[in-house]
């Protein structure tokens, strides 16, 4: 695991793309080996290398927009083969875009056909590989938790539920009078250090783990194994590595005054609102058309006296009111009866409104809130005063959410499906708070890459 702007990637998945960048670089190759077998090739060195790179990296990139290097990505969702074949298709029509935009790129179509067969069987061979070694016990990271209580039982299911799963428990270290909540924990004595634990089990990292935190650590030792190349860390840190998130079950306010990240100074405002602006402004000159057709449906649909934009108050930067806009996906008399959560089958919305609420195309108008300076492109989704006044009452540190403006999308949005209850709002907040604290322009480009998978797979769309 490393971090990059104090965003964490795994090196599994960093390792996995670069592998299968050179799959789709040399399939190039493949395909114009394969085509000019028989005859000399039309085509010089220099002409295929560039080819080469920039097929290879257009099929890298869609493949990144498709989540196919997400570590947090589970079972239930992953559906692999259905993910690579879409992410075929966006790289296709993504070539023949820049084909038609650069057409001195555009090699023959032979050529082209035989790369992407390649491509294809190179990249089922590679994830192959991929997944049948990387969860080797060896390749593990091996954890050893100080602590055998609640805290420490949970982080057993901790990344169960994901495809590649890095780390393994090898040991709970009991401490005096802790109630013990897991199996197998082990007791210290003068016989047992934890000194000789680590050596045993060949420990690579030691997460603090305690219920109460007045319980007493063996620091003595632990500064030791410290000083010695072991990695110690808290509760919190782990779970911000492993599930980039920042658990609010265990958060403190002198964790958040002394971690790291929470930076809002220096360039970093400008370099965002400049991102902003340029990013709104190139979605609109390539969305504009789908835009209109949308105004057109739903006019059709309600008829030419009916709405066709819907401004509703939103809380935003520092607690500021402010009018959201979106396309209208609702009846006119949806919240006759005061503010309510959407439902998955909710009655109140149109015909229309289901097609551009699953593929996100009435959050387009909202633009136009980024250009004015009110939204961001890339943050936490603004909530309405009504709720927000209750989640500040009822969930810790919420209000600490409005520390950077709302967006049209975030890094909740990406984690965790649509939140229709306190719970969801709750889970939804740890991954908030995560963009808060870690925010940089390289994760909101992560962020908004990832975004099409969302897009594309409706996910999270109500």
């Amino acid at each position: 695991m490393i971090r990059i702007f104090r965003h964490y990637i795994s090196t599994a998945y960093l390792w996995l793309m670069l592998v299968e960048w050179l799959v789709f670089y040399l399939a190039m190759h493949w395909g114009a080996t394969v085509r000019f077998l028989y005859t000399a090739s039309w085509y010089s060195r220099d002409e295929m290398i560039l080819a080469s790179l920039v097929f290879s990296c257009v099929f890298t990139l869609c493949c990144s927009f498709l989540g196919l290097y997400r570590k947090t990505l589970d079972r239930e969702e992953y559906n692999l083969l259905e993910r690579i074949n879409y992410s075929f298709v966006v790289a296709i029509f993504s070539l023949v875009l820049v084909y038609y935009v650069i057409p001195e790129l555009m090699l023959a179509r032979s050529v082209l056909i035989s790369a992407i067969l390649f491509s294809f069987i190179g990249m089922l061979l590679t994830r192959y590989l991929f997944y049948r070694f990387i969860n080797l016990d060896k390749l593990k990271r091996r954890v050893l938790v100080i602590g055998c209580g609640q805290r420490a039982s949970e982080l057993e299911v901790v990344n169960s539920s994901f495809v590649y799963r890095g780390f393994e428990i090898v040991g709970y270290i009991a401490l005096d009078d802790e109630p013990v909540a897991v199996n197998h924990a082990i007791t210290l004595s003068e016989s047992l250090t934890l000194a000789n634990v680590i050596d045993t089990e060949h420990v690579d990292e030691v997460v603090i783990a305690v219920d109460d935190r007045r319980k007493k650590l063996p620091v003595d030792e632990l500064l030791d194994i410290k000083m010695s190349g072991v990695i110690v860390m808290d509760l919190q840190t782990f779970y911000e590595r492993e599930q980039r998130l920042v658990f609010l079950e265990t958060l403190s306010p002198s964790w958040l005054v002394f971690s790291d990240g929470f930076v809002n100074d220096g360039a970093r405002p400008i370099i965002k609102r400049s991102f902003d602006m340029v990013a709104s402004i190139l979605l609109l000159s390539v969305s504009w058309w789908l835009m209109l057709l949308t105004a057109l449906a739903i006019y059709l649909e309600s008829g030419f006296g009916a709405p066709v934009l819907y401004r509703q108050t939103r809380v935003g930067y520092r607690n500021q009111p402010f009018k959201v806009i979106k396309f209208r996906s609702m009846r006119i008399d949806a919240e006759k009866n005061g503010a309510q959560w959407a439902s998955q089958t909710d009655d109140r919305v149109t015909r229309v409104g289901r097609v551009i609420r699953k593929f996100r195309i009435d959050e387009l108008p909202q633009l136009f809130n980024v250009l004015n300076g009110d939204m961001s492109f890339v943050g936490p989704r603004p909530e309405r005063p009504e709720f927000v006044k209750g989640f500040e009452e009822s969930i810790p540190y919420y209000k600490e959410r409005h520390r950077v403006k709302p967006g049209i999308t975030g890094w909740a949005q990406l984690c965790y499906p649509y939140g229709a209850s306190e719970h969801d709002t709750w889970q939804k907040l740890q991954y908030d708070l995560y963009y808060v604290k870690n925010y940089s322009l390289f994760l909101d480009m992560t962020i908004m890459m990832s975004t099409v998978e969302v897009v594309l797979w409706g996910k999270g769309a109500r």
